[in-house]
């Protein structure tokens, strides 16, 4: 409001005027500031709350939407396990707190042991205490639009990764792009126009596309090769299968690891790799704080196009066929 004036909340479309301070140094500054006190201010909350420590100083990479196989929550989940083995051999990388937070549905046995997944990778990488200043997991509870409005705002890196070509739209993704976070995804559902608003080189793309993954349907997906060939891939997977995070229980992830190893008809092996190289790509840009905070001003800047305001009035205008009427203040 101090840049633009008062009248952007009802005209998304003056959030261009952000653009000019894009590489202003005293602009960016303030505006790295203002991210680092949300984070704070989720990190506050949840410690008070549900006694879930989170760590403002690092990344906050999020994945929060309904849980379900096709958004891939399980593929994050098998990053968080990559990264911790890298850092666990000496390897580099911007310290990260993984985010997730959803609901599924009562009889979705399968979104619930990815769950369950999620929270037993939690309680090994967050007690390790090599590690645990540079990585952390965490999955928020009770996630809903009140607890969104602590999340999107402190969010740095916002995880949009479902499968291309199964995502209808998609809204979370808008509201994480308009409030600074860069984008890392699938060129699936409103990520595609996202990639276009914001400009491709402000958004981290990985991943098959939609004719790629119908072709790889139709002439016979093996993802048992996939797991031979990628050993990164074949470490997680088996680390899984031995109980690692399940407190020794082989048996409790078994579905998940013979699911991706027969079928994996969301491909996330398939898609293992080129997110893994997005990922290194992701933590090379948010060690150039400048480049990262230029990126994330751009963001917000260009996803005006995303206000309901905007889409109404083209539906009044395009389809409807009727005027604004003026309403006079009693």
């Amino acid at each position: 409001t101090e840049t633009l004036g008062e009248n952007w909340p009802k005209d998304l479309s003056l959030l261009r005027g952000l653009e000019k301070l894009a590489r202003d140094a005293s602009f960016g500054e303030r505006w790295r500031k203002i991210k680092t006190a949300n984070k704070q201010a989720l990190a506050d909350y949840m410690a008070a709350v549900h006694h879930i420590e989170l760590l403002p100083d690092t990344m906050f990479d999020v994945q929060v939407k309904r849980i379900h196989e096709y958004k891939r929550q399980l593929l994050n989940a098998l990053r968080a396990v990559a990264f911790y083995r890298h850092l666990k051999r000496g390897g580099d990388g911007p310290a990260r707190t993984i985010i997730f937070g959803g609901k599924a549905a009562p009889g979705y046995h399968t979104a619930k042991l990815i769950i369950k997944l999620i929270h037993g990778v939690a309680e090994v990488i967050n007690a390790d205490r090599r590690t645990n200043d540079r990585l952390r997991v965490v999955f928020l509870p009770d996630f809903n639009v009140k607890n969104a409005q602590r999340i999107y705002p402190a969010a740095d890196l916002s995880e949009q990764i479902s499968t291309a070509g199964m995502e209808a739209s998609g809204t979370g993704n808008m509201k994480f792009a308009m409030n600074g976070a860069l984008t890392i995804g699938t060129l699936d559902g409103a990520n595609v126009e996202i990639r276009h608003e914001v400009g491709p080189e402000n958004f981290f793309l990985f991943g098959l596309k939609v004719e790629e993954v119908q072709k790889l349907h139709a002439t016979g997906y093996r993802p048992w090769e996939i797991y031979k060939q990628n050993a990164e891939l074949h470490e997680v997977l088996d680390l899984i299968a031995h109980g690692e995070f399940s407190r020794g229980d082989r048996a409790l992830f078994a579905p998940l690891v013979r699911s991706l190893l027969d079928r994996d008809p969301f491909m996330l092996c398939a898609d293992f790799a080129s997110y893994m190289d997005c990922q290194k790509q992701v933590g090379e840009v948010y060690s150039r704080k400048k480049d990262w905070t230029r990126m994330s001003i751009l963001n917000t800047a260009r996803t005006g196009k995303f206000s309901s305001d905007r889409a109404i009035r083209e539906y009044c205008d395009r389809i409807w066929h009727v005027s604004q009427v003026k309403v006079k203040r009693q």
